[in-house]
């Protein structure tokens, strides 16, 4: 019979039959099917016959499973993070569009602390009022008005590498065409959510899309607000959550109920109606287009208000797991409206925006702040000139490489 004979034993550890990457062979080529051996599948059903160990990537689902005593166990991978960066976050920050109508996306790095942006590409046509949200490698943006002919609202998504500067390439389309949205995900989905359409009504709508495959938004549910525009987001790994904006009741050509502070959440995940989580300390609309946050806490810039300057300076924070009002976080240098944003999970950076009521020019600043220690807005630097990508633009981060 067949003999393995060992020299030495330099190391032993547990019990039970050795597991070998490929399956030792006799003298007459024949595996020795006694022996565990290490096996990896990717796809989207069941492989059969495996054996205790088996490594199974469940492609329908995005999910690693080990097979252990007569079945497939998934392996949940661990998302609480307390402190850092969430891991959809990257360190490259975008400026994108904005500024009337511009097909500018503009890039800079978060982590230096203070820089200012370079071009990266272009996007297919000039847009502004549309909304981006991030997988840590492919930033993807959907909707927005473009000024190229014909000039109207685009249902249009659009995406590229954030550690690959290029033009944006076409992804999908959203459910419905509509601009004045805002976005959230948590790296696997990207939810846009409200909006204006192109008939000029305000609409409650959420759609989705799995970020890694270009496709078409699917529907997701309605917001608890009839109808809004102008408004914005943050989220962590779970919940996605919306505020703000401008409402009419019913939103085809409805009542004017004017400026709202009210937030609402999903689960990313499940696709559902939202839920009310609380207020924003301010009722103003025409907030950051672009998401702030970290593992807890997500942040809240600036906008229009009803009275004299007729646009705020306040940044307020929530923690995004716990359902409640906003909190008082700091200030931006000036009252402003359209203003864009991003994060890397530490620091919270404010681009552009239209100040008031000075009208000072200088649209092209760049603002940061720590998103863990409450407290004003500070220097960062400036975008590629005063007129490219200063008012409703939209923002996002991914990873330089």
């Amino acid at each position: 019979m067949p003999e393995i004979k060992v020299d030495a034993v330099v190391n032993l550890a547990g019990t039970g039959k050795p597991n070998f990457p490929v399956s030792p062979t006799h003298s007459g080529g024949s595996a020795l099917s006694t022996l565990n051996t290490y096996s990896y599948t990717s796809s989207g059903t069941e492989p059969s016959s495996p054996k205790n160990g088996a490594i199974w990537w469940d492609s329908s689902n995005n999910k690693v499973k080990v097979y252990i005593d007569g079945g497939f166990k998934e392996i949940s991978l661990n998302t609480d993070y307390p402190a850092g960066s969430p891991p959809y976050l990257g360190s490259r920050g975008f400026n994108i569009g904005g500024t009337g109508a511009t097909n500018t996306i503009q890039y800079f790095d978060i982590s230096a602390g203070s820089g200012n942006a370079s071009d990266f590409g272009d996007l297919l046509l000039n847009y502004y009022d549309a909304a981006a949200v991030s997988n840590g490698s492919r930033i993807v943006l959907g909707g927005g008005y473009s000024n190229n002919s014909p000039a109207e609202v685009k249902n249009v998504i659009q995406y590229w590498a954030s550690a690959t500067t290029g033009n944006a390439t076409d992804f999908g389309d959203l459910t419905v065409a509509r601009h004045h949205l805002t976005a959230a995900g948590d790296a696997t989905r990207g939810i846009w959510a409200a909006g204006r359409n192109s008939s000029n009504l305000k609409t409650n709508i959420m759609d989705y899309v799995t970020l890694a495959s270009a496709g078409n938004a699917t529907d997701f549910g309605d917001r608890t607000i009839n109808g809004a525009d102008y408004i914005s987001s943050t989220n962590d790994a779970t919940y996605s959550v919306f505020g703000g904006g401008e409402q009419k009741v019913p939103p085809s050509g409805g009542t004017f109920t004017g400026y709202t502070n009210t937030l609402d959440y999903v689960t990313t995940q499940t696709a559902a109606n939202a839920t009310d989580f609380g207020d924003r300390t301010i009722v103003t609309y025409d907030t950051a287009q672009g998401v702030i946050a970290d593992a807890t806490r997500g942040l809240f810039v600036g906008g229009y208000i009803a009275s004299s300057p007729y646009a705020t300076n306040v940044i307020d924070y929530i923690t995004i797991a716990s359902p409640g009002n906003a909190t008082d976080f700091g200030d931006l240098d000036a009252a402003r409206a359209g203003v864009s944003t991003t994060s890397d999970g530490t620091t919270g950076v404010m681009m552009g925006g239209f100040d008031f009521p000075s009208s000072s020019g200088d649209h092209d600043k760049i603002q940061k702040v720590t998103i863990q220690t409450a407290a004003n807005a500070t220097d960062f630097g400036n975008l590629v000139s005063t007129s490219v990508g200063y008012y409703n633009g939209s923002g996002a981060s991914g990873a330089a490489s």
